[in-house]
């Protein structure tokens, strides 16, 4: 998967990674170890870092630690990266999230990214072909849910559709959103 995507030729922001330390906050010695240990260190808000590099230590959380702490990393991600300002509404700040990977990501050529459809009122779908593990678009969408949910919503659901999937060697995921 990472593969098919130019990864290599990106990067990413300082500020978007420090929601790795921010998850971790327990074990935040073992985050710095695990960032160290691919030559992101030391972090810096304002400096980049190779994709690729950043991609491994998603790899070693999963295996070291589990999937419950990338879904936590993504829940953090709202409150550590840059995201475009003003947003008021469940929709925008679904809908912004493809602008805030391109924010904290650059480089060339191909890094997917996230692609927001409403499908009725209260329901849309997200579709996300980044080289990211998917428990980490459902931590980030499920803290965009909870951040912006209408007053009149009891709860934001975020459902990983079944069938497709990166973890099984999918070029994407599809979540169904609900509120």
């Amino acid at each position: 998967m990472a593969e098919r995507l130019a990864v290599s030729k990106f990067e990413v922001n300082g500020q978007a990674i420090m929601a790795v330390v921010a998850a971790m906050s327990i074990t935040q010695n073992r985050a710095l170890k695990m960032l160290a240990a691919q030559g992101i260190a030391p972090l810096e808000k304002e400096r980049w870092y190779p994709m690729d590099k950043f991609l491994v230590v998603f790899e070693a959380i999963g295996k070291e630690i589990g999937p419950n702490t990338i879904k936590a990393v993504g829940r953090k991600i709202p409150e550590n990266a840059i995201f475009p300002p003003n947003i008021q509404a469940i929709e925008d700040g679904f809908r912004s999230v493809d602008m805030a990977y391109r924010m904290n990501h650059r480089g060339t050529g191909s890094i997917g990214g996230y692609r927001y459809s409403q499908v009725g009122p209260r329901t849309a779908q997200m579709l996300c072909d980044n080289p990211y593990p998917c428990s980490l678009d459902e931590g980030l969408l499920e803290a965009l849910g909870e951040r912006f949910r209408p007053v009149d919503s009891l709860w934001v659901r975020v459902e990983h559709q079944p069938g497709s999937c990166r973890k099984s060697g999918a070029a994407s995921c599809t979540f169904n959103l609900s509120w």
